[in-house]
């Protein structure tokens, strides 16, 4: 049966996302579906005259440009009316009923919505703005804190680039005998800043899930300079990571304790490059993966649902079961919000790994 379906990206971009939104638009052509893509995400929907959207045919996305980092359809522009300034300025109604007038008009009958956890957890939440057509989630961010997936789109090409960003720093840090502390993102969740750490061979990996202690950091850094006879290295810590009696960037907070025990180092921040770069293999056939699992879902009637990777399986699972099964808190952007996030289980094989390699990941017993 042949379908109109809609393509949206939301939230913070990443490698991947043009990936996914050619390959799903390429194949549901194929398959026999009408596709068209949403402009600026919720805000091309909620546009006050008419929903801003694109209809997709096989060279309205070139092969060559889905590798490029960034979303072809666009994110959403922060002063538009969408989710968090609808719900910051009252307007919660009128964005609602405007997004509920878009999908009638454009006689959607599926929406697939490209989102990380901000995003899918609001879908979670405002399921019936969905309710006259198939709503189906497929989990991109670099933050890797999605519940019930082992792996999201744009994660691996953002530990490409946090690896590739430390393989530069650590040549500079050997000319200057000093250490370099880079602050990754990840929100509240540290697998980001664990998978490069152990990526770049940090010499520490600080992380929201596992305490620390200052002084046993320092004195890590201490033991590799009289013991191995190296007065250089990298410290990744996660932007979620919080220090008691402390406020500002985790970053600097760090530097400057190390700095009090004579650690000589300086601070960088990647920033926006994590999210950037071209897009590796592997998320390249993830997204391929997902795309395919979410059509597959969409043409089994399957409504309310994200794509997961399971087991190496791409596989549907409920957006309910999803936001239940993790961590929950309330979103900092959006009042009345929580999102779910899943954090590094403490029995994660990837910290022992790095213990096995030396590296200080904080007092894990």
């Amino acid at each position: 049966m042949t379908k109109k379906i809609a393509i949206m990206t939301t939230g913070g971009d990443c490698s991947g996302l043009n990936s996914v939104v050619r390959r799903l638009a390429v194949a549901g052509i194929s398959r026999g579906h009408k596709m068209i893509g949403i402009l600026d995400g919720t805000d091309g929907l909620s546009r006050e005259n008419a929903p801003h959207f694109i209809e997709f045919d096989y060279n309205t996305l070139p092969a060559e440009n889905a590798r490029l980092s960034g979303s072809y359809l666009r994110n959403g522009n922060s002063h538009s009316l969408n989710f968090e300034t609808a719900a910051k300025s009252g307007q919660h109604e009128i964005f609602s009923a405007r997004m509920k007038k878009a999908m009638a008009i454009l006689g959607l009958d599926a929406m697939i919505l490209v989102g990380g956890n901000g995003s899918l957890s609001m879908a979670n939440k405002t399921r019936a703005l969905y309710s006259d057509l198939q709503l189906i989630g497929i989990p991109k961010t670099i933050d890797m804190d999605i519940p019930l997936t082992d792996t999201t789109i744009g994660f691996a090409t953002a530990v490409q680039q946090l690896a590739g960003f430390c393989d530069q720093l650590i040549l500079t840090a050997r000319s200057h005998h000093r250490w370099f502390i880079v602050q990754t993102m990840g929100r509240n969740v540290g697998m980001l800043a664990l998978s490069a750490g152990i990526a770049a061979g940090a010499d520490a990996i600080l992380m929201p899930e596992i305490k620390f202690v200052p002084e046993n950091l320092a004195a890590h850094c201490e033991k590799i300079q009289t013991g191995q006879g190296r007065d250089y290295g990298i410290i990744i810590v996660a932007e979620g990571i919080r220090i008691r009696g402390h406020s500002g960037e985790p970053a600097e907070i760090i530097s400057r304790l190390l700095k009090k025990r004579d650690i000589h180092n300086r601070v960088s921040f990647p920033e926006h490059i994590q999210r950037a770069g071209d897009t590796t293999a592997p998320d390249r056939i993830l997204a391929a993966q997902m795309a395919d699992c979410a059509l597959a879902a969409i043409e089994n009637n399957e409504t309310n649902m994200m794509v997961a990777i399971r087991d190496g399986v791409c596989k549907t699972v409920s957006l309910a079961d999803m936001f239940a099964a993790g961590d929950i808190k309330p979103d900092p952007n959006i009042p009345g919000l929580s999102v779910s996030d899943a954090l590094v289980p403490p029995d994660h094989p990837l910290l022992s790994v790095a213990m096995n390699m030396g590296i200080y990941i904080g007092e894990r017993k």
